[in-house]
């Protein structure tokens, strides 16, 4: 392998899905992964299969639907990602990964096992010659399933040095291809990190035989400068995820990492499988499935990231853009609105256009995704890339819906109390209609619609903003809730065994935001429905 080459592991369907709110139902993961795919990630951790029977199934169709070749296209058109499934070290965690992954060409399996003092004592109630023993046999028995193992020492940014040396040299002679260190709770600096991967590589027996992997948490705010530290001093594999999204502060962010390794590559000298034009879409995807928005100020992917207001900076820009901005916009896949179709391009020109942006669509969802197309044109004179993906990345809750939105009416304003009429197709077949009054329009509608369902839910989040600029402006909306009954869907988390309730994110996109605001609680309310098996499609 070339030295100087870095591996992209991409966490944000594990690690990043075990934010609060993240949840995402085995289609939205499927897209996502093929968005990670488009973007040239190396490897994608595709969940944690024996966190639940939902989990498994979501990892197991993206080892068939992403991880293989499509037919009639070989790995030279279309490189094949590494599908890695996480597993703690126990035979039955790793006999679910083993399951959900064996279906990929290139299948992975990543155990981990704390190895701290403070995480042997507390949490595993383990002595150190057992946590070896126990490294030492489910490292080989991952490897009986699986010729690509990952160890991660969890914890590894407080444990021993002369103790990390030994249970890595283990883990290598156990048949680990590839090793891991996690600062699991974001406690490093910079100088201490990178010192601590120059002297696993300096001590660790075998370590010559195997790709250095790094993953660091942002508690501090310095995942991404101890990550590009690890870089320095060696490691060859970046643990990451899209917008940093994690559990806590999150994760090392993968737009931060790349651009960082591109933009410097004159310090780092290092090369990447990465097309970088593709970040900014599958930012948008990923803030848009999980309903978690990306902070306005966020590097590379922010709303300002690329916007200048002072007026010395505008001058600037204006002569040179080289004088404020550190890399085009373009260069990571933002480009200025522009005007790409008409109301009376044709089914052809559509498709066209989303295979230019990496939308590949069969019949079925192009037919579905033209309806819309076509419906959006009559309210709209400019539909730009932008209007284009939210349309295309609401198709994928549509796809999945339970209760679909077939009619609104609203009243509100100064003179009466706000009042919503919302009539559902439910899965039956049969339309569900009913009134409600709030304390607003959205509030009204909310109401109505969970008249008509019937699940109890505590809305902890909502959020909107415009797609593009102008007074027809497609208006996205994202919203957070969750179930009011704990017991309707729960998680087990990999690093402690506690079982959580999963909040559940909906969006949607349209030029009335009434309407974007009612179809964003549906889609968040259907995962919720589907995921505690009430209903299923």
């Amino acid at each position: 392998m070339n030295p100087n080459y870095v591996r992209v592991f991409d966490t944000t369907l594990r690690d990043g899905e075990q934010s609060p709110g993240a949840t995402l139902t085995s289609g939205e993961k499927v897209e996502i992964a093929r968005g990670l795919t488009r973007l040239g990630v190396d490897v994608i951790e595709a969940g944690f299969p024996a966190a639940s029977p939902d989990d498994l199934e979501g990892v197991r169709r993206i080892a068939i639907e992403v991880g293989n070749t499509l037919e009639g296209e070989s790995e030279l058109q279309r490189p094949i990602p590494i599908i890695c499934g996480l597993a703690r070290a126990s035979e039955m965690d790793i006999d679910a990964a083993w399951e959900a992954v064996q279906h990929a060409a290139h299948p992975r399996i990543h155990t981990f096992l704390a190895t701290s003092p403070i995480h042997m004592r507390y949490k595993l109630r383990m002595e150190p010659e057992e946590v070896v023993d126990r490294i030492q046999e489910m490292v080989s028995y991952a490897k009986s399933y699986c010729d690509d193992v990952e160890f991660s020492p969890e914890d590894a940014g407080r444990s021993d040095l002369d103790f990390l040396y030994l249970v890595l040299g283990e883990a290598i002679k156990a048949g680990a291809t590839t090793l891991n260190i996690p600062d699991t709770v974001g406690y490093t600096t910079p100088e201490e990190f990178g010192s601590l991967i120059s002297s696993i590589i300096a001590n660790t027996p075998g370590i010559e035989n195997v790709i250095v992997s790094i993953h660091c948490h942002n508690d501090l705010g310095l995942a991404t400068a101890n990550t590009l530290a690890g870089i320095q001093s060696g490691a060859r594999q970046t643990e990451v995820t899209v917008n940093g999204i994690g559990e806590r502060a999150g994760n090392t962010s993968l737009e931060e990492v790349v651009m960082a390794l591109q933009t410097r590559r004159a310090v780092y000298g290092l090369e990447m499988g990465i097309d970088t034009t593709q970040i900014v879409r599958i930012s948008r995807m990923v803030s848009n499935y999980t309903g978690i928005p990306v902070q306005p100020n966020k590097a590379i992917v922010g709303a300002n990231a690329f916007a200048h207001e002072a007026g010395i900076h505008q001058d600037g820009m204006l002569k040179n853009n080289e004088t404020y901005e550190i890399m085009q916009p373009e260069t990571v896949g933002l480009y200025r609105s522009k005007l790409v179709l008409g109301k009376h391009s044709g089914r052809h020109a559509l498709k066209a256009h989303l295979q230019e942006m990496g939308y590949e669509l069969n019949q079925e969802e192009l037919n579905s995704a033209f309806e819309r197309y076509k419906d959006l044109a009559d309210k709209k004179k400019n539909i730009t890339d932008a209007d284009l993906e939210a349309l295309i990345e609401v198709q994928t809750y549509l796809s999945q819906e339970v209760f679909t939105l077939d009619g609104l009416q609203v009243a509100c304003g100064t003179m009466g109390m706000p009042t919503a009429t919302v009539r559902l197709l439910g899965p039956d077949g049969q339309l569900h209609i009913h009134a409600a009054v709030g304390t607003g329009p959205v509030h009204a509608v909310y109401q109505a619609v969970d008249a008509i369902i019937g699940v109890a839910n505590t809305l902890v989040e909502f959020n909107i903003h415009a797609v593009t600029e102008g007074i027809d402006a497609m208006g996205e909306v994202t919203v957070r809730l969750q179930a009011d009954n704990p017991s309707i869907s729960q998680r087990t988390s990999p690093q402690n065994g506690q079982v959580r309730t999963r909040t559940f994110g909906g969006y949607s996109a349209d030029t009335d935001i009434i309407v974007a605001s009612a179809k964003a609680y549906l889609a968040a309310l259907n995962k919720l429905l589907i995921t505690s098996r009430k209903y299923r499609r």
